[in-house]
């Protein structure tokens, strides 16, 4: 999703905001644009494209001395990826970056264009600058005339505006979209995130919604309704190694790999000798629960599919899950004695965000797992369990969703020791199922040359099933997902019992079909399953830890003793699958068209 990068000091400023903005690549997008003013001069660049267009035509221009700066990567929202539709927008003497929708934006356009003012682009945000410069006009006043236009919109934005009638200031509003400020000596930087001022700031504040004031002669001054209000900065982590790729050719490489290591971090300090436990959720959070409501989008979607199985059979507790996209539409009823929980690797999933605000105001308690700190889904819920998974950089999430899946898995057994649905023998089992899984995401050094190898053979053809039962159904749309996302490859996740009632109409030799075969978990009745598609004569390529003489590939799987260890083991190889696929077919695997990393709009 767009990113936003903002600077005030004395520092050469284009490298500032470049490198900044390349730092926000991960989140997808189309266009890039910086915008500076320095010895009372306004300049702008903008290029559609990756970074590299605009550094290229940056590469003459220099900043020196003191001045205030912006810079943005726009993912289209309202018109198409054009120069014109890049941030920063100008009006006269002004320009704006901003993240988000403008809700009532055509009702503003067509005032401002009743006075006269002409569009250049086809975006919401360029009637932000317009309006402050209508506003400015008239009062002369540029932090009234600022106020006076926030006051006016409606819906979620993240905004820097910085003007030549005030041109050592800048000035900054959030509401529904995340920003923040970083502070190093009389240097201010605002950020869509934390990584674009890792090594530059060393201190650090995450505004609220409502929150806007302005920074002039290094400080900042911060308003909400009520007024101006202090506040207070908080350290600033300067460790960038996770961000890196450390040698792999990719980031969602890396971060597949990286899945065994971030496991022990999820589990650190919460899966004991004889139980689990969550220091940061409050005992009593449970108390008159008698069901669970979970909301969430596409991969988050699909760990909460995983976790409605873990909940109902070993919390004994009934289990619903929604997209949120479309829970907000349903007019869902919603009752008290439900937890509304909320999943998100960003924490600024829009659809998610505003599922979340919906139940609070039914007054039902919330719970976020989540991979952000400070982000405004864990801000929002009564209690968050952050999954510790470090950066993602990659587009197609791979570590966020083993991660989700874990802590909801611990989960699940937190809330059976709490309402005494789960014995000390059963307890045992899934501990020391859990303490293996680590090992269990390790990649051995003969799987990934094999998936390089198969990747060849299914590079045609008019599609993939991704087949499993019980848990591997969600894995199996995961599966799909990230097949799609990368590959560019029709792919479908599918319940094998389901093939029948439809599906297998289109099996044949061009239909791949991928088995996931558990041996702890129905195997028969996948593999009858199974054996009905290679009547069919669709090619088969089976996972399992049981060799399966039918299949045209198969992958042989090592854990065999607990559903959810062959679940991750499994979802590895689907991983490293659609990564070699990707690979071998030429695509961008971290920057999939038409994607964004954190979806920050409905």
């Amino acid at each position: 999703m767009c990113g936003i990068i903002g600077y005030l000091g004395k520092n050469e400023k284009k490298e500032i905001l470049l490198d900044g903005l390349q730092e926000l690549e991960y989140r997808g997008y189309d266009s890039a644009g910086i915008a500076i003013i320095e010895n009372k001069q306004l300049k702008n660049f903008k290029a559609v494209g990756r970074l590299k267009n605009l550094r290229e035509k940056t590469k003459d221009y220099e900043s020196v001395g003191f001045g205030v700066s912006i810079g943005h990567t726009r993912w289209a929202t309202h018109g198409k990826p054009t120069e014109l539709n890049a941030h920063p927008h100008m009006g006269a003497y002004s320009f704006v970056v901003h993240n988000g929708i403008i809700e009532n934006y055509q009702e503003l356009k067509k005032e401002l264009q009743t006075d006269g003012v002409k569009f250049l682009s086809q975006t919401d945000t360029e009637t932000i600058v317009h309006l402050f410069e209508k506003n400015h006009n008239i009062n002369n006043n540029p932090w009234q005339s600022f106020q006076d236009t926030i006051a006016k919109l409606d819906g979620a934005y993240a905004t820097l505006l910085i003007t030549e009638a005030d041109e050592e200031t800048i000035y900054f509003a959030k509401n529904g979209s995340p920003m923040l400020i970083g502070f190093n000596e009389s240097d201010v930087y605002f950020a869509s995130s934390d990584t674009p001022i890792i090594g530059k700031a060393t201190e650090v504040y995450y505004l609220e919604d409502g929150e806007f004031g302005y920074a002039k002669d290094g400080k900042v001054f911060l308003f909400d309704a009520n007024g101006e209000k202090t506040f207070s900065k908080q350290a600033l982590a300067t460790d960038k190694a996770m961000a890196q790729k450390d040698g792999y050719r990719f980031f969602m490489e890396k971060e597949i790999y990286e899945q065994s290591q971030v496991m022990n971090d999820t589990m650190m300090g919460r899966v004991l000798e004889d139980k689990i436990d969550f220091e940061e959720l409050d005992k009593n959070l449970f108390d008159n629960i008698s069901n669970i409501k979970i909301c969430a989008c596409g991969t988050s979607y699909h760990s909460a599919l995983t976790a409605s199985y873990l909940f109902e059979r070993i919390a004994k507790i009934p289990c619903q899950v929604e997209i949120a996209s479309e829970f907000r539409y349903k007019e869902p009823l919603l009752r008290e004695d439900t937890l509304f929980i909320t999943i998100s690797q960003s924490g600024e999933t829009a659809d998610t965000l505003e599922a979340l605000k919906m139940a609070k105001r039914a007054g039902l308690r919330s719970l976020s797992i989540c991979n952000v700190d400070n982000s405004s889904i864990v801000r929002e819920s009564d209690a968050a369990v952050l999954t510790r998974a470090g950066i993602e950089k990659g587009v197609a999430s791979t570590k966020a969703f083993a991660t989700q899946t874990m802590v909801l898995w611990m989960l699940a057994i937190y809330v059976a020791q709490a309402k005494k649905t789960i014995d000390s023998e059963l307890l045992k089992e899934e501990l020391n199922a859990m303490r293996q899984t680590p090992k269990s995401l390790l990649i051995n050094d003969s799987i990934h040359p094999k998936m390089t190898r198969l990747s060849k053979r299914y590079l045609h053809g008019h599609g993939f099933f991704f087949i499993g039962r019980d848990l591997f159904f969600p894995l199996a749309l995961e599966g799909a997902l990230k097949l799609k996302e990368i590959s560019y490859l029709h792919a479908e996740g599918y319940p094998s019992g389901e093939m029948k009632h439809g599906p297998i109409a289109l099996a044949d030799a061009e239909l791949f079909t991928v088995a996931l075969m558990p041996k702890s978990l129905h195997y028969e009745k996948i593999k009858s399953n199974v054996e009905e598609l290679c009547a069919r004569d669709a090619t088969v390529l089976a996972i399992s830890p049981e060799p399966f003489d039918l299949a045209d590939d198969y992958v042989k799987t090592t854990y065999d003793s607990h559903p959810m260890l062959e679940f991750f083991e499994m979802m590895v190889v689907t991983q490293l699958l659609a990564l070699e696929i990707s690979v071998r077919l030429g695509n961008d695997v971290d920057m999939p068209r038409n994607l964004a990393k954190s979806v920050t709009v409905e």
